[in-house]
């Protein structure tokens, strides 16, 4: 075990913080260690904004997480959200020295390390630079230009930023905690790595995280990210809905939501009747299951119209053939596919993180709840962009080649050295 590859994905949400042990297996597949979850005060709308509340969360997270998985925790992969994420499509391009040469590796790598310094808004940070189509010699519309031959390379980037506040308050809090941060990656490629096959990204999907207090998009299109995404709305609004239109407790119209809540008004039935214990000696308080859902439809189909707005926005609108993904906690809610689905016009289904999962010791990772967590450990493993994995392996064959023919040069200069001194022996004598 000490030589295995161990990953831990910490995601800071708005309602729990969690963490997530995780190792590959003989099959490739990920398996679940352990596990721990706090729940999150000091966070609102993907943002840290109280440290000494998260720092506290996130210690009692990783402990249990620890206890249960037996293994010390010091480096984590961490997930960022929030309203203040923006992406946008940069153009870049370089002109190589050597003409006669196939473009390499390293003229790709340079093309994006020059993306790093684009001018952006004061008091951000890039944290993403995600490659889209290459051209080569102005010719356009190509996925992966290297082995290619050609002077002018040039290529379009979808770069995500994040407020440096948003990133240093996450930073202040991990080092607190006592930990490091391995990667910071944005939370919904990190539930896409979790939910989406490949079949689908190549498709084209659009990926809905319906979390706490942020809802997260993420469309994919012939394999590449195409789109993300954060809207300030997520299931924390609706239960604020049921609280301030049912006249309950916050505890109460959270149980109501997950234990009653329909997405379909007309799926509900107006004779079904919950009745919620008083406030202090009160009489207790009958509430129309009916009513509810329809609490819950208003502000589940605003959330939905964000999330097509972006769809439409992305210029993907006609060409995602894989539908919709609808994933987090706010996915499990009742009638919620079908909604998704007269909402948008198009096919969709709920996301389960259990499409790279292998044997678990915990069943409950399965839960949509769970998938940016999942996602997040998954990434330790996996690159966000599988053309860097290529890469990756390619150089390093190349790395591996290089020495074997130092070896066989060397043993070949000394056979010849030997020879040499041999024959003007043989002269000699």
């Amino acid at each position: 075990m000490e030589n295995e590859k161990i990953i831990v994905g910490l995601d800071i949400g708005t309602t729990k913080i969690c963490a997530i042990v995780g190792r590959k297996n003989e099959f490739g597949k990920l398996e679940v260690l352990g596990m721990g979850k706090a729940e999150s005060d000091g966070v609102i709308r993907g943002i840290v904004t109280n440290i000494d509340k998260t720092v506290y969360a996130i210690e009692k997270a990783i402990k249990e997480a620890e206890e249960t998985s037996q293994i010390n925790i010091g480096v984590v992969n961490v997930g960022i959200a929030g309203q203040h994420i923006k992406s946008s499509i940069h153009h870049g391009s370089i002109t190589r020295q050597a003409v006669n040469d196939e473009i390499t590796i390293e003229d790709v790598n340079r093309l994006t390390s020059d993306m790093y310094r684009i001018v952006i808004p004061p008091g951000s940070q890039i944290i993403h630079v995600m490659p889209q189509d290459y051209t080569v010699d102005y010719e356009s519309g190509i996925k992966d230009p290297v082995g290619m031959s050609g002077v002018k390379l040039e290529a379009d980037f979808h770069v995500i930023t994040a407020q440096t506040n948003a990133i240093n308050n996450i930073n202040k809090c991990i080092k607190r905690a006592g930990l490091e941060i391995e990667n910071l990656i944005l939370e919904p490629l990190a539930s896409s790595m979790a939910v989406l096959s490949d079949e689908e990204k190549e498709a084209g999907v659009c990926l809905i995280d319906i979390g706490g207090g942020t809802t997260d998009i993420a469309i994919f299109h012939e394999n590449i990210i195409r789109h993300t995404a954060v809207t300030p709305f997520g299931g924390n609004i609706i239960t604020a809905d049921i609280k301030q239109g049912c006249m309950v407790m916050q505890h109460q119209a959270e149980l109501l939501k997950t234990k009653f809540g329909k997405a379909i008004g007309e799926e509900a039935s107006p004779n079904e009747i919950v009745s919620i214990p008083g406030i202090r000696n009160r009489a207790p308080k009958e509430i129309s299951i009916k009513n509810l859902a329809n609490i819950i439809q208003a502000r589940m189909e605003e959330i939905l119209e964000l999330a097509h707005t972006e769809i439409i926005t992305s210029g993907y609108m006609g060409r995602l053939a894989g539908g919709i993904v609808i994933t987090g906690g706010g996915s499990q809610l009742s009638n919620l596919k079908q909604l998704v689905e007269y909402m948008t016009g198009m096919d969709a289904r709920i996301g389960y993180p259990n499409e790279h999962l292998g044997k678990s010791k915990m069943d409950m990772v399965k839960s949509p709840m769970y998938a940016t967590t999942v996602g997040l450990v998954l990434s330790g493993f996996r690159a966000l962009d599988e053309r860097d994995e290529r890469y990756l392996v390619k150089a390093n064959t190349e790395g591996r080649k290089k020495p074997e023919k130092d070896i066989f040069s060397k043993i070949l200069k000394k056979t010849k050295s030997l020879l040499t001194d041999d024959l003007e022996g043989a002269k000699d004598y």
